[in-house]
């Protein structure tokens, strides 16, 4: 749905995250291994490095032969990085050097933990600094090539929107942490903070448990809630933008929608039963973008779209 005019960087640089999450998930090959292979990408995507990149081993050990042509045709990536004009290239080397920096961090605190001797997050800073890395990045980035290519003499409040843009990227990446949960702490990952557990009388382990969820459920709101705010900053974020931006809005408001209507259904759910992972059946998905493209036309009752799909609060 992007406009012409920023797909070239947006894909690229989508493609390039995608690339560095694979190699970080390549579980096959030790954490040093992942950790030297990203450095090097980093480098070459900064332009620090004009090294010739061989992903082939890390290509060999991935299941699934898109991952693997993936890491094959990194280096046909790069060159597309380097045929880009100046300011593109810079905004995509920031925002990748952000998400690496994430990808690193997770290599680091789990190395290779396993239950039941899962690793932690230990506070709530950490929780923000992780999502701001993975994904809040990735909302100022958004921001800053959309309005260089597509408004850059319209009247927006730049830092409010910049800000909205990192609520917007972190707001998404929180669903996905609020809804993987039990998938995370059989890889050994909890991202719900020790401490935060601890205030109400739980541990990490405890979460391996689908009967731990009554304790876990006033804690697991307070961070739906959380997630729900920066959504509806991100739905802000995607109102403020020029009303001729269809294409953009479009872009911007389906993954809102989506992660509303997934929040309102973790409500409804014992997150922590590992034989059910709440998904938003593909025919209400499809039926939200149908109903999103009509309205687009009906400022009033496009703006009441994500209070119909998060639904009233708890």
């Amino acid at each position: 749905m992007l406009p012409g005019a920023v797909r070239p960087p947006i894909a690229l640089a989508y493609l390039l995250a995608r690339a560095t999450d694979t190699i970080a998930d390549t579980g096959l090959l030790p954490a040093d291994s992942r950790l030297r292979a990203l450095a090097a990408l980093r480098g070459r995507i900064r332009g620090a490095s004009s090294e010739a990149l061989d992903f082939g081993v890390l290509a060999q050990s991935q299941a699934a032969p898109a991952e693997r042509a993936l890491l094959e045709r990194c280096p046909d990536a790069l060159r597309l990085l380097d045929s880009l004009p100046e300011e593109d290239r810079r905004r995509i080397g920031d925002v990748l050097t952000t998400i690496i920096s994430g990808q690193e961090l997770d290599l680091q605190r789990f190395p290779s933990a396993i239950p039941p001797n899962l690793a932690a997050l230990e506070t709530d800073a950490d929780l923000d600094d992780y999502t701001w890395r993975v994904a809040g990045c990735v909302g100022e980035f958004w921001t800053r090539t959309c309005r260089a290519h597509l408004f850059s003499q319209a009247r927006i409040d730049d830092a409010v929107q910049l800000r909205d843009g990192i609520r917007f990227g972190k707001g998404l990446q929180l669903v996905n942490i609020l809804r993987d949960i039990p998938q995370d702490l059989r890889k050994g990952r909890c991202y719900i903070p020790r401490q935060a557990l601890a205030q109400a009388g739980l541990a990490p382990e405890d979460l391996l448990a689908a009967a731990s969820e009554p304790r876990f459920r006033p804690l697991y709101r307070a961070y739906l809630g959380q997630a729900a705010s920066h959504l509806r900053a991100g739905w802000n974020y995607t109102n403020a933008l020029p009303r001729g931006q269809v294409r953009l809005r479009l872009a911007c408001a389906w993954p809102l929608l989506l992660g509303a209507r997934t929040l309102r259904k973790l409500r409804e759910e014992n997150v922590l039963d590992s034989t059910r992972r709440v998904k938003v059946p593909r025919g209400q998905f499809r039926a939200m973008i149908a109903r999103s493209i009509f309205l687009c036309a009906w400022p009033s009752a496009w703006e009441t779209q994500f209070d119909r799909e998060i639904g009233p609060p708890e």
